[in-house]
Formats: C-alpha cells, sequence, structure tokens
C-alpha cells in the first residue's frame, strides 16, 4: 500500500461520518445502549485491508473523536470497553484464519456487548445487569452478522482500490 496515512485517514473520516449518521438514524431496540454499529465496518474491513495495527488505531481513534463530537464522557468509556473487548475477539478469531469475516463479524459485536454491559456494571455498581445479557447477546449477535455482510462486500471494493 503507497499512501497508507491517506488511506488510514480515510478509513477514519469515513468511521467518523458513520458514527454521526448513526446518532440521526431514530433505531431503538428499546434497550439503552442497542444501536446498529455501523462504524464497526470500518473496524472489521481495516482488519481484512490493512492490517490489525492499523484497525485498532482508528477503532480507538473513533471512539474517542466520536465521544468528543457527538457523545460524552460515559460513551467514550462504553466504546472503548465494549471496542477492546470486541476487537481482541475479532483479531483472535481473524488470526486463525478459519472463520468467515460475517462470523468474525457476529463475534465482534457479541464481544462488543459483553464489553460494554461490564464496564456499564463497573459504572454503577450493580452486577444485576448482567439480566440483560440474553437480550444484549442476541442485538449484538444479530447487528453483527449485518456488519459482517456489508464487510464482505466492502472488502472485496476496498481490496480493488487499493
Amino acid at each position: 500500500m503507497k499512501h497508507k496515512t491517506a488511506h488510514t485517514g480515510m478509513f477514519l473520516a469515513l468511521a467518523l461520518i458513520l458514527s454521526y449518521v448513526e446518532t440521526l438514524i431514530p433505531f431503538h431496540f428499546g434497550i439503552p445502549g442497542v444501536k446498529l454499529g455501523l462504524a464497526n465496518l470500518i473496524t472489521v474491513v481495516m482488519l481484512y485491508c490493512c492490517g490489525a495495527k492499523e484497525a485498532f488505531v482508528i477503532s480507538v481513534l473513533r471512539i474517542v473523536l466520536a465521544g468528543f463530537l457527538f457523545g460524552s464522557p460515559f460513551s467514550i468509556i462504553y466504546g472503548l470497553s465494549g471496542g477492546a473487548v470486541s476487537f481482541l475477539a475479532m483479531y483472535l478469531l481473524w488470526r486463525t484464519d478459519r472463520l468467515h469475516v460475517v462470523s468474525i463479524s457476529a463475534a465482534g459485536g457479541v464481544f462488543h456487548n459483553i464489553g460494554q454491559l461490564f464496564m456499564a456494571a463497573a459504572v454503577v455498581e450493580n452486577l444485576r445487569l448482567v439480566y440483560y445479557m440474553p437480550v444484549l447477546l442476541a442485538a449484538g449477535f444479530l447487528t453483527g452478522l449485518l456488519i459482517g455482510v456489508l464487510a464482505q462486500e466492502m472488502i472485496v471494493r476496498v481490496k480493488r482500490w487499493m
């Protein structure tokens, strides 16, 4: 890749745009914290097209910048906890080279919600929040599948472009 910095900058801009677009979509499951996770599309695509290090850096930058621009300090804390756990799970599965991008993305969605749920339980000092776990796991799985299908299509196009 000739212009790695330009590509990562463009991916960061895309991730921030998707973060902003998601704030505009009135999409609520009736459960606090559940959303589509559109910006995670960029993390998955970058993992496959640019590598783990670049994907992780852009993921962290996107979470922090989007938190300052469109969210709150709590959105940064929850985003970083979910993002870190999700990225670790996706990275480890990606390294096995045995699973499809859709499966890896679905795992990322599940682990993102696990990371955020345990952070929320720590912040409010109440482990009873784990009662939300089944619903959050299902929501993470479904949104992760959707992001994985979109990522699969985008990866093919991005690899041609890069």
